[in-house]
């Protein structure tokens, strides 16, 4: 049987101490270990650089990359060198050749480029000038290079682990604090942010897709006035990643057709490279797309970015649902409250009622919108209540806004809301009604009181279904279903040039017409009985019943105030009733609670004083009934308002100059 054969490393030719490439063997394993202990890639740059001049004996060393453009980035660098003509070209050749090359320039320095393996991450070539150069320096130099190849790959793959696991660890962090979010702007905000430090670049954007306008809007926009930026949504970078669902990366922005550069020129920035990939919801719907430009360090992004940026995006997208989720949640529990705290009902058995129920439930699954006239007191704002909670728009707001009790400047920042420091007292930005109202209906009572500045900016905003706040600049779209309501004949003020014609039609697309309590006296006791039920329940008291006499007195009552009226004397009884049977006696006192009733008339005044007395007394306890209101009172006594007036004078009644 032939010896065993042993051999220690040190002792292969060449390797061992003295030998030709023992220097160079021991160089690669130096530079692989520090590969593996290195922080970042440029603390081991240095370090790497350091060791090989040494070793090819070169007064300047440094690592370089082929950068769009076309151009050169130094990575890093070690040394100095008086070389003064331009290295370009040389390393521009030794790239393309994919070979080392030396060359002598002036004052015996020497150039050389030796270029890393096809695929090596940060760096293309090694480049080095030498004063003297050694004869070996093209063979020194290749070696170097593949050692440096190898190693480099071994950093970045270190590299990139690191990174993913700091992208994951720092994506859970931004999901809590995405839990913790009530509003939308500051959480896209945050969402950009932690985007642009994870992928070490300048911006990041979240553009949201308005399908219905077919745009998108970018939150935010930095650069851009206002912090928002609106754009089709079929153009750029943004639109092909939303038509095809797929991440596009771009390391030439200006070089590629696709790159819609208006933005550029309108904001003046300068986007050399991005990443864009699409916002997608669990279902897979796409919401919109996620941007980052212009990576830091003038590289290109990686596919670890576009798998970085997707997984935020993820995140991004359920927060995002969460919230308005949650918001919609919390206003649907509003107004659900507030509607059944208020009993929206159109409670009536007369004709004119049940056709106007039926023309509602009707109106109701229609955005048509709705002009609704009556006496004050006729229950407009309970047939807007219907039409909205009758159909799709039942779980947005409704949003009511009486337009009497607001100044034309008023009105403009109620309506469309105003921005910081627009006026004295604007603290902060605060959204209008039509935006409070987004994606629900918006009831403007008593239209015909508007003033002409205040129609003039409603038509626009009815027509164009955009607004802008008071103090800004930013078009805000908005989705409203407009339901007006006024108690004034809009057709005699457009005639009389006191109404807008064109907001007049613009308005009165269905018009109802609600009669008043008076031409429908069926519907006197379900009102009553309706009403005085849910104020027994409030009044926390057993349910009362009305007498027969009872129901005949308000029956046979005008009713001037409508079922306003009738409401609030339920309430009244509903407190103040003092059993469990309404008697018409607890009516007339609660009708006439200073008890300011009919006088008891002398006998000895004679038949015609007695009358003369009788209609005095009769006529004023009529005005005091309507607060006043001498067209009302007319209206109650079935008269005409002039000819009220002329038989009070007939009587001699000091309320119209007499001498009583």
């Amino acid at each position: 049987m032939a010896p065993t054969e042993w051999k220690k490393w040190n002792q292969v030719p060449g390797v061992g101490a003295g030998g030709p490439h023992s220097t160079l063997i021991q160089l690669c394993g130096k530079l692989l270990a520090d590969s593996l202990d290195a922080r970042t890639p440029e603390s081991w740059m240095r370090s790497a650089l350091s060791d090989i001049a040494v070793e090819l004996s070169v007064q300047w060393i440094a690592l370089v990359k082929r950068v769009p453009g076309p151009s050169w980035k130094t990575m890093a660098e070690h040394g100095q060198h008086a070389v003064t003509v331009s290295q370009v070209t040389h390393w521009d050749q030794s790239l393309e050749r994919e070979a080392a090359g030396t060359q002598t320039v002036a004052q015996g320095w020497t150039i050389a480029a030796f270029p890393l393996q096809h695929g090596t991450p940060l760096s293309d070539l090694i480049v080095c000038a030498a004063r003297n150069a050694d004869a070996d320096l093209l063979d020194t130099g290749l070696l170097a290079a593949r050692c440096a190849s190898l190693a480099l790959s071994v950093l970045d793959r270190q590299t990139r682990t690191r990174r993913h696991v700091d992208r994951l660890r720092s994506t859970l962090g931004i999901a809590s604090k995405m839990l913790l979010a009530e509003d939308t702007t500051p959480l896209l905000e945050l969402i950009a942010q932690e985007a642009t430090r994870l992928l070490n670049c300048d911006r990041s954007s979240i553009f949201l897709w308005n399908r219905e306008r077919n745009e998108v809007e970018a939150r935010p926009a930095l650069g851009v006035k206002g912090a928002s930026l609106r754009i089709p949504a079929n153009e750029g970078i943004v639109g092909e990643t939303l038509r095809t669902g797929k991440p596009i990366r771009v390391d030439d922005a200006y070089d590629d057709p696709r790159f819609n550069q208006d933005v550029d020129r309108k904001s003046g920035y300068r986007t050399r490279n991005l990443v864009c990939v699409p916002l997608k919801e669990s279902s897979g719907t796409i919401i919109g797309a996620f941007e980052a430009i212009n990576q830091n360090e003038g590289l290109p992004f990686t596919e670890d970015d576009i798998e970085c940026l997707t997984e935020l995006g993820t995140q991004a997208a359920a927060a995002l649902r969460n919230l308005q989720e949650r918001n919609l949640l919390s206003r649907s529990h509003s107004q659900l409250a507030e509607q059944m705290t208020r009993g929206v009902s159109i409670i009536g058995e007369s004709a004119a009622i049940t056709a106007l129920r039926d023309t509602v439930r009707r109106l109701a699954s229609t955005d048509l919108p709705v002009l609704v006239l009556g006496e004050s007191g006729t229950g407009k704002e309970v047939v807007a209540q219907s039409l909205h909670y009758g159909g799709t728009r039942a779980s947005c707001p409704f949003v009511p806004v009486n337009c009497a009790a607001l100044t034309e400047s008023l009105l403009e920042s109620e309506l469309f809301g105003h921005e910081r420091g627009a006026f004295t007292d604007a603290r902060e930005a605060r959204p209008g009604k039509f935006e409070v109202a987004d994606g629900g209906t918006l009831f403007l009572d008593e239209i015909g009181d508007m003033s002409p500045g205040g129609q003039a900016k409603l038509l626009r905003v009815l027509e164009q279904k955009v607004i802008t706040r008071v103090g800004g600049s930013q078009p805000i779209p908005v989705d409203v279903r407009i339901i007006a309501a006024t108690n004034a004949n809009l057709s005699e003020a457009v005639r009389a040039r006191k109404f807008r014609e064109d907001l007049y039609y613009r308005l009165s697309v269905v018009t109802l017409d609600l009669p008043p309590l008076r031409e429908r006296p069926e519907d006197i006791l379900p009102l009553a009985e309706f009403f005085l039920r849910r104020f027994a329940t409030q009044a926390r008291r057993p349910q009362l019943q009305l007498s027969s006499e009872a129901r005949r007195r308000l029956q046979s009552h005008a009713w001037p105030g409508n079922i306003r009226e009738l409401r609030n004397l339920m309430e009244r009884l509903a407190f103040l009733a003092s059993s469990d049977r309404v008697e018409a006696e607890d009516l007339a006192f609660i009708l006439n609670p200073d008890s300011n009733g009919p006088k008891s008339l002398a006998l000895d005044l004679g038949l015609e004083e007695a009358t003369r007395e009788f209609q005095r007394d009769f006529i004023r306890r009529s005005v005091r009934q309507v607060s006043d209101n001498m067209t009302d009172a007319a209206r109650l006594l079935g008269l005409h308002r002039s000819n009220l007036y002329r038989k009070m004078k007939q009587l001699e009644m000091k309320e119209v100059g007499g001498t009583e």
